[in-house]
């Protein structure tokens, strides 16, 4: 069943060069949001936060390890989940403190929504041929 749900739907190779770009350029930069949480995975939002303990680490390793799965094309789907539930309550989280979906300087939830959409898109679509997940689980037709 995993391996079913893992194997990638077979695109042509000029879209399987656009995810892979897509995944590197959006997994590093979900590295780089994640590298200061992984540090304190259980932590990161101080000791006042609203949020417990294992949901800050869950969402720790989703940035910091969905980044990298996502440059890999490893294990995209459960990656794509992962962060698209997290981008999913940073834009809950800016809607409800009142941000706009742009701000030029301020706080808002244009970012967290880019992500959103980029991770529901690869989870929808996979990680296309030129990925691990394609040279391990294969392809679909």
């Amino acid at each position: 069943m995993l391996k079913r749900f893992l194997r990638v739907t077979d695109v042509p190779f000029s879209a399987s060069a656009g995810l892979l770009a897509l995944r590197v350029v959006i997994g590093v930069a979900f590295m780089f949001h994640g590298w200061g949480k992984i540090q304190a995975p259980f932590s990161w939002m101080g000791p006042t936060a609203p949020v417990p303990g294992f949901l800050q680490g869950l969402a720790a390793l989703s940035e910091f390890g969905g980044g990298l799965a996502w440059i890999l094309g490893l294990l995209t789907p459960v990656a794509s989940l992962g962060l698209a539930a997290t981008m999913a309550v940073a834009v809950a989280v800016h809607v409800s403190n009142g941000d706009p979906f742009v701000a030029m300087g301020g706080p808002s939830y244009e970012a967290a929504a880019v992500y959103l959409g980029i991770s529901v898109a690869l989870l929808l679509v996979g990680p296309g041929r030129l990925s691990v997940d394609a040279a391990v689980f294969g392809t679909k037709r």
